[in-house]
């Protein structure tokens, strides 16, 4: 008889939530956010190897992956509310729901979810990627579903499933699922003028991404409560505020020394030899999550939290970039001061202010510093295994520092002017803070 009890009972029967309450699975904050950390390492991989994904691209993605691991565990988190109703486009009911009387495995939930919006977010992945996806989703399941009744764990897909089907037809309505096709539109026409942007060394690419500006953010105050002034009067005049910007420039590039070009070279982030600035602050969350041997909620709180800030952060600083449309250091200091001169980093193909670096790190150290407190100190490691730069490990005493790090690093490189790297800490601060006015606990 006791057999047919313990049959019965994995079968699922007496499946309601008063009746399994002692399963840690019930809880994501009793949960390890593995699972979830090991989806991002995957999709950091895949953003760096994909043709297409750059910065702001990648951005948008970890956005939208953020939200749906975020939506699949909240359901199991009592005392923390869906963004719904608060994000733009994100209007109440659009999201899937629970039976609140049924028990879900999270785990299980989490895993569906990611391994489902993964090709949507990158259908283009290379067929390794893909396939390293369908294993990690298979891995876990095999694991989890020896844990629990068929019933739940067919209530638990399906719910993951539904999910991600929903944050990416969310995502869709932005306009924006096919950007990787269409990084550099042949539509766009640059101003002109001496003051303004133009193609540079050494591809004199056409302007990336020019219409970013007017994608849709997560949060509307982080692009209209975030524009900075002007940038300094142009001027050739030696002495005037901007000839004395482009002059530090060119000396510091001259003049560096190998600790700043190791900064210069470990910051520079490029779209095809690392996953991205945006995947970079990622990076740095995933690896402090892992220090701290984070849970599934905290993991799922803290990963949406920095994709919706990473995505703003590049529309709030594109649309500065397109509406002052500066003029590069490496054009202006060839024109007035050096006709020879040669950043030590490539420049990228979009103007100069405000610093892109500098809004989306300062975001990114706002909301970390949120998630685990001021004084965090952590090791960077998300460079390690790369041969072609200096990837050491660098400390740091704060996300602060490496904010600040990060930011400076596009002076050394000789590409961003002072004022460009400041103002753009400032926007990124304000996005910062308006990320965490959102509410995710009651």
């Amino acid at each position: 008889m006791a057999v047919i009890v313990c049959l019965f009972a994995f079968l699922g029967c007496g499946d309601s939530k008063t009746s399994s309450n002692s399963q840690s699975w019930l809880d994501p904050a009793e949960l390890s956010a593995e699972v979830a950390n090991d989806w991002y390492t995957l999709a950091l991989k895949t953003a760096k190897e994909t043709a297409g994904y750059t910065p702001p691209v990648v951005a948008r993605t970890f956005g939208y992956m953020g939200i749906a691991l975020y939506e699949s565990v909240r359901p199991g988190m009592p005392a923390y509310r869906s963004l719904q109703g608060q994000i733009n486009g994100l209007a109440l009911g659009s999201l899937p729901s629970v039976d609140a009387s049924l028990n879900y495995h999270w785990e299980i939930v989490a895993n569906e979810t990611l391994s489902r919006i993964f090709p949507y977010l990158y259908p283009t992945a290379s067929t390794e990627n893909l396939r390293a996806a369908e294993d990690l989703r298979q891995e876990y399941l095999d694991t989890f579903s020896l844990e629990i009744a068929l019933n739940i764990l067919d209530r638990s897909l399906a719910f993951g499933a539904a999910m991600a089907d929903a944050v990416y037809s969310f995502s869709v309505s932005d306009g924006q699922e096919f950007a990787y096709l269409n990084n550099f539109p042949p539509d766009y026409v640059p101003p002109e003028g001496e003051d303004l942007w133009v193609p540079t060394l050494p591809s004199f690419q056409s302007a990336m991404l020019p219409y970013w500006g007017d994608v849709r953010p997560f949060v509307t105050a982080n692009v209209t409560e975030t524009q900075p002034p002007a940038p300094y009067p142009y001027s050739t005049e030696e002495g005037s505020d901007f000839y004395n910007e482009a002059f530090e420039v060119y000396l510091v590039t001259e003049n560096i020394t190998q600790e700043q070009l190791t900064i210069a070279q470990f910051w520079s982030d490029d779209p095809g030899l690392s996953e991205t600035p945006p995947g970079h602050s990622l990076s740095i969350l995933k690896q402090v999550l892992e220090q701290e041997d984070e849970s599934l909620a905290k993991a799922a709180e803290a990963y949406v939290k920095m994709g919706i800030g990473v995505h703003d952060a590049f529309v709030c600083c594109w649309r500065t970039k397109f509406t002052y449309n500066l003029i590069r250091p490496i054009t202006y200091i060839r024109q007035e001061i050096d006709s020879n001169f040669t950043p030590i980093v490539n420049t990228p193909p979009f103007p100069e202010y405000t610093s892109a670096h500098s809004v989306q790190s300062e975001a990114a150290a706002e909301i970390l510093t949120g998630l685990f407190g001021d004084g965090y100190a952590f090791d960077d490691w998300t460079h390690a295994d790369r041969t072609d730069i200096d990837g050491t490990p660098r400390h740091f005493d704060s996300f602060y520092a490496f904010a600040e790090e990060a930011s400076i690093s596009r002076l050394y490189g000789g590409i961003h002017f002072r004022q460009g790297i400041e103002i753009g800490v400032d926007q990124g601060t304000q996005i910062g803070l308006n990320i965490q006015e959102l509410i995710f606990r009651e």
